[in-house]
């Protein structure tokens, strides 16, 4: 059986390594695309080498854009590629552009699309995202679903059992493989910072980076929730959320701490000793989750509500005054809830799961 696997983005090279590790294992032939929607070193380069995966078959370098640019893009080169290798599935990875792009093409070339984290959902129709995970849903074949929550969410849209798996979700595979490496020596004091005595932050979604009040909101409400705290705010900002900050107002990170453009060893060492995270990502979430740090979501809705309900994550939105609220609740509470993701052997499901299909 051969399978495509496809990635686009940083998320989704973290979520799909288990995957590729485990066609490895199994022998199963894998073709590794890149769609390039993050295509410098910083963004997607350094994550290929830290993880140990081989360097795409084929890189497609789209780049930036408008989503109808990008989903198009990836779409007319993916194209003659799967026409080409004919595999007999590619395996997707969560909600970007570049998964809806493959799941479409695959599907149009009379190819298996498999879902991996399917069933997510924000219930909130204004975000790209969500349209990008309903349709990938419905065009797939195979859906990984990561919770029985989730698997819940697909049956409710109509989508049949038989096409549903859940297999738990492959960051805590990334997670438990990764964690002690990250770990490492010096990390810490490189950064200035000492374990539990500080925040990590991130913020990315255009609902919340391209609408100015919002984006003044969290800024202020980061710094406010470090001095509250007397945490160090460590802020790891997207190019293009640090290009909207300077084109506003260059002061509203000077109560921060930006970091330059980090690998995944480098974050998931910073994020497994702070004493907080705040983000508006989901990905993070999960991974706050899994590694126990109390967690402050940035938005005011999340597609993974089981973070929410484990105790895990609190929603804060864009509020300065609600933001320091939940900082604060967050940090005292005990980091002793239970892990909703999985138990770290995903990619060996998922990869089990098509094979078996095959057979």
């Amino acid at each position: 059986m051969k399978i495509a696997v496809v990635v686009g983005t940083r998320p989704e090279i973290i979520k799909m390594a288990p995957v590729v590790r485990a066609c490895r294992a199994r022998g199963a032939p894998c073709l590794l695309l890149h769609t390039g929607q993050h295509y410098s070193f910083e963004l997607d380069g350094v994550f290929f080498a830290e993880l140990g995966l081989p360097a795409p078959d084929v890189n497609l370098e789209i780049g930036s854009g408008s989503r109808t640019y990008q989903v198009a893009s990836a779409m007319l080169g993916l194209e003659p590629v799967l026409r080409a290798h004919r595999p007999d599935v590619v395996p997707v990875e969560g909600d970007t552009n570049s998964v809806l792009a493959a799941a479409l093409a695959a599907n149009q070339a009379g190819i298996a699309v498999g879902h991996v984290e399917a069933g997510l959902r924000s219930h909130d129709r204004g975000m790209p995202e969500e349209i990008n995970r309903i349709l990938t849903d419905h065009v797939s074949d195979h859906l990984f679903a990561p919770t029985t929550g989730a698997r819940a969410i697909l049956r409710g849209d109509g989508i049949p059992e038989s096409r549903i798996h859940v297999t738990g979700n492959t960051v805590v595979d990334e997670l438990h493989l990764q964690r002690d490496r990250a770990r490492r020596p010096g990390l810490l004091e490189r950064f200035g910072v000492e374990a539990r005595r500080y925040a990590l932050a991130t913020l990315h979604r255009p609902e919340n980076v391209d609408q100015e009040d919002r984006l003044r909101g969290i800024l202020a409400g980061l710094a406010a929730a470090g001095d509250a705290l007397d945490l160090v705010v460590l802020a790891a900002l997207h190019p293009r959320t640090q290009a909207r900050i300077a084109a506003t107002d260059p002061a509203l990170t000077a109560r921060l701490r930006v970091l330059p453009p980090l690998g995944y060893l480098d974050f998931l060492g910073l994020h497994a000793d702070a004493a907080l995270m705040l983000t508006d990502s989901g990905g993070l979430q999960e991974e706050a989750c899994c590694l126990r740090v109390p967690c402050v979501t940035l938005r005011d809705n999340t597609e993974r509500p089981e973070s929410v309900a484990a105790g895990a994550s609190v929603l804060a939105g864009a509020d300065p005054g609600r933001i320091v609220a939940c900082a604060r609740a967050m940090h005292a509470i005990p980091r002793d809830w239970p892990n909703p993701f999985g138990d770290g052997r995903s990619g060996e499901r998922i990869v089990d799961l098509l094979l078996g299909m095959r057979a």
